[in-house]
């Protein structure tokens, strides 16, 4: 059986104050998707990607990823099938140097240093950004912190890619390099967003949250194409759909 999946049963975490932020998830991403996941803020999005490696556990329920649940005695091989990328990358760049930073995981894992090496050179390369090996993480601009930061996580070589917000903050130009990338993988991915264009373009599949709740999940241009469902989410049909149903609509009138 695939372990390049992820399926969440019926999860419900509260926070230690009692708020609910998930209330009886349940969904599968089977080996090679990518799939968004969409909502407000508030919907319960971030936390939901906390319990793909554990760094959330939940108040009932199961995730499992493949064959495995995420418990606390689980954590090591969990967090070496799925990468976690965080919605700040700052939060993931801490080393003295960019490549400092990619060789961190693998030298953690216990690899030889010329398999470290490589892992570093092939993922830094994946996200284009070879030339930055030598820099400090804190120099870079927003969209090379946010590639750096991806390559620090396939430098792990995860079977499965969870992202929170990745074009979040990004200009124009570092948005296209960042789908360029992603289109580039093969992994099983899970994409927390409000970027609605990118979801359309990059995820065949979406999962709509509200308040901790699955609310649709299907194809991610038709529920972007359901005017009500994004109203009553709270949710915008994005530019880029809205204007490709406007084209229909002579066609669909004559």
């Amino acid at each position: 059986m695939s372990h390049h999946y992820i399926q969440f049963s019926d999860v419900h975490y509260r926070y230690p104050g009692g708020v609910e932020a998930l209330g009886g998830v349940t969904f599968r991403v089977t080996h090679g998707e990518k799939v968004a996941l969409l909502g407000q803020n508030g919907a319960g999005k971030s936390t939901l990607l906390l319990h793909t490696d554990g760094l959330l556990l939940p108040t009932s329920g199961e995730v499992n990823v493949g064959d495995v649940p995420v418990r606390k005695s689980t954590l090591k091989l969990i967090r070496q099938t799925v990468g976690l990328v965080f919605q700040n990358p700052d939060d993931q760049l801490f080393m003295p140097t960019v490549a400092d930073d990619v060789a961190f995981g693998p030298l953690n894992m216990g690899l030889p240093p010329g398999e470290v090496r490589r892992r570093v050179e092939t993922s830094l390369a994946a996200v284009g950004a070879s030339e930055l090996a030598d820099r400090p993480s804190f120099q870079l601009s927003g969209g090379q912190k946010r590639a750096v930061a991806i390559a620090t996580v396939i430098a792990m070589e995860p079977d499965i890619l969870v992202m929170d917000e990745p074009s979040a903050n990004l200009d124009t130009g570092a948005r296209r390099r960042l789908l360029d990338i992603l289109h580039g993988f093969s992994h099983t991915m899970l994409v927390a967003t409000h970027d609605l264009d990118l979801a359309l373009e990059l995820c065949p599949r979406a999962i709509v949250l509200d308040r901790g709740r699955v609310v649709a999940d299907g194809s991610t241009a038709a529920l972007l194409a359901n005017r009500q469902l994004m109203q009553s989410t709270g949710m915008d049909i994005p530019a880029s759909l809205l204007a490709y149903l406007r084209s229909l609509a002579p066609c669909i009138e004559g």
